[in-house]
């Protein structure tokens, strides 16, 4: 099976496609900023493909659920590797951090300015509700635009 569905990210899936993410990549800058899961050599036939269409890259990987300081560390590392595209390659947690990394590093302010804090019974997930979806350059598997992030977990009552 192969597709392709555009919204705010854009989502390659099937055989081959893999391929097309560096030409792609290239219309939106020159490095990357990789966000991986915790096993690094999922990622090495994504980074060959970049290196081999002239992108460089530097790699952020994410082990579990993003939280705030996890999302503000990469794009700190971004912004000091001269960053111009996340790229986020992996499953959900990986695809929320690439997203609200994307969302702080394109728009002024702290991540703190566009989450929201969505109260659960176990605790208290925030999500990014005022970033602009057009200004969040990324590409992944995930089609929603707002990422989840821990915030902190409230008390049990």
């Amino acid at each position: 099976m192969r597709f392709e569905f555009a919204t705010a990210t854009r989502i390659l899936f099937g055989p081959g496609r893999l391929r097309e993410v560096a030409p792609f990549a290239r219309t939106m800058g020159n490095r990357a900023l990789v966000v991986t899961g915790r096993t690094a050599g999922r990622v090495e036939p994504l980074t060959c493909a970049l290196r081999a269409g002239g992108i460089s890259h530097l790699a952020f990987a994410v082990a579990g659920e993003p939280t705030t300081d996890l999302v503000r560390e990469g794009a700190q590392r971004a912004r000091e590797a001269a960053c111009d595209l996340v790229i986020a390659f992996g499953g959900g947690s990986v695809m929320d951090t690439g997203k609200a990394i994307a969302a702080l590093l394109t728009n002024q302010g702290e991540l703190l300015d566009y989450l929201e804090v969505i109260r659960s019974p176990t605790g208290s997930v925030a999500k990014v509700s005022r970033a602009r979806p057009g200004h969040c350059p990324g590409l992944g598997h995930s089609p929603g635009i707002w990422p989840r992030v821990k915030t902190w977990r409230w008390p049990a009552c």
